[in-house]
Formats: structure tokens, sequence, C-alpha cells
């Protein structure tokens, strides 16, 4: 456990009462223990950990949540390690009982930080994750510009959705510090955040590449999945678009690929490659 530790001393009893629910992910292969009300995690964690490449070794997760796209992750990579940052205390220790839940080669390979992100950003912030040591930082950022939506009145449902798009900036300017050279960032958000995404990386990250995610073919993007390259200066780049369903509803082959079988992005789309 680095930073602050996270208290997991949580009784099975929360889960019998209704306070803490218990939900599959992955085909099963993924259970989660989380708030039966407020910020619950779902596709958005899944699909940001399958953006990320197959070859990450020291990966951050910031916003981690209840540890869901960072546990998606450590099982489809069986060598990563995974740092699971998240600034509520009950919602760490959460994460802290479901690393606890793990087979325990796949715990070992996982930890949990109380910490908030904006001070990981500073010059003088902690320690631990340490500054440059990650080659991965994944993110899933707090969506909601406030300008634009309607902010919850629970208070940790607001903390989790409802971020200006602007501030998107300061979880950039932290990936930076936490990053080796060369390191790499992979993060989800809305399109209309886009315009933010690219002023915030502009200095600091390169080689951007962007890929719409669309609830049907026939339908606007409802997500952006963003990688980027510390330090590079190569020009942004459009993925082919990741479709969730067809037009009956019914979920595409690669959405099953992923959120099913836990496949990466680049092999869902590419059924040749993950069957090889």
């Amino acid at each position: 456990m680095s930073g602050e530790a996270a208290d997991t001393a949580l009784t099975d009893a929360e889960i019998v009462e209704g306070a803490v629910t218990d939900d599959a992910f992955l085909g099963g292969r993924l259970r989660l223990l989380q708030p039966a009300v407020g910020h619950r995690a779902g596709h958005d964690a899944l699909l940001l950990a399958a953006s990320v490449p197959d070859d990450a070794r020291r990966a951050v997760d910031l916003g981690a949540g209840v540890g869901a796209a960072g546990l998606a992750l450590a099982i489809r990579l069986a060598e990563v390690a995974v740092t699971l940052v998240e600034i509520d205390p009950a919602t760490a220790a959460l994460a802290a009982r479901n690393v606890a839940r793990q087979r325990p080669a796949l715990a070992m390979r996982l930890d949990v930080a109380i910490a908030d992100v904006a001070t990981l950003g500073r010059p003088s912030g902690p320690a631990l994750p340490a500054p440059r040591a990650a080659d991965m930082v994944l993110m899933n950022p707090p969506f909601n510009d406030p300008a634009r939506h309607r902010v919850s009145p629970r208070a940790g449902r607001a903390l989790a959705h409802a971020v200006p798009d602007v501030d998107v900036a300061t979880w950039i300017t932290t990936a930076e510090r936490l990053l080796e050279p060369g390191g790499r960032l992979a993060l989800i958000h809305r399109p209309e955040a886009i315009e933010a995404l690219l002023a915030a990386l502009k200095g600091r990250f390169g080689a951007v590449t962007i890929r719409p995610v669309h609830p049907r073919a026939d339908a606007p993007a409802i997500r952006l999945l963003v990688g980027a390259v510390k330090g590079r200066r190569t020009p942004p780049a459009l993925l082919p678009p990741l479709v969730l369903a067809d037009a009956a509803g019914r979920p595409s082959m690669a959405a099953g690929r992923i959120l099913r079988e836990g496949l990466s992005v680049r092999q869902a789309l590419n059924p040749a490659q993950a069957d090889a």
C-alpha cells in the first residue's frame, strides 16, 4: 500500500444490507465490490484498460475508483504492475478490498494509494507514486463540465463526474510528472472535451492518437480513447472507430471481445491478431 493507507475493514454485511454490490465484469473473470449508490464502474473503465498497449509494465491508474480499469489491465497483461490512485478514502478502501480478492500472483502486482491528482502533479508532490517511474498512465477523468451538465447532488458522484473540461490539464500535468521519458498516456473522455484535451497535451505529449467510440455505426461518437507519448512531437492521428452495437442493439463482435473476453482494442478490431 503506497501513500495513505486504505482501510479494508469492510464487512460482508454491507453487501447483504445493500450498501455495496458485488458485480461481475469481463465475463465473470473480474468481480468488484462497489457502492450501490453513487459513482459505479462500467464500460468506460474496461474500454480504457483495453486501450493500453500490450507492452506496459509499470502503470498508474489515476482516479481509479474501485479499481476496475487497473484490475482489468492487470488481468490482461500478466507482467504489468499497477498502482491504483484514488482521492476518496472509502472508495480506495473498496479498491483495496477488490485487490485482496484476487489470486495472490495477481494481487502482488497491484497497489492502492490515496492521493489527490492535483497534488501528485506538483514538483513538491508526494513521493509515491514516484515521479518518472511509470511507463504507462491511464486515467478516466471526471467527464461532466458543470457548464454543460447538471451536477449530481451526491457529493461522491459529483466528485467523480463533474469537473470543467479545462481542468483535464491538471490530470495531464500529473501524468507527465509520473511518466518516464517516452512513457505513454491512455485516457477516455467525451468528444466535447477534444479542444481542451489537445490544448492540455500540447507541449507535453505528442504522437496523439484519437479513437472515437460510437454506440452504433450511424450514431455520433460518445467517447474518445486517446493515447499520447511523453516528449514526442509527432502529429496526431485519427484511428478507426470502435462501434459498440449494431442497429438492433446487439453488441458488436469487437465490443464482446473487449467487454466479455478482456482483449485489447487492437486485438478486438483485428481478430486475426487475437487468434494468432
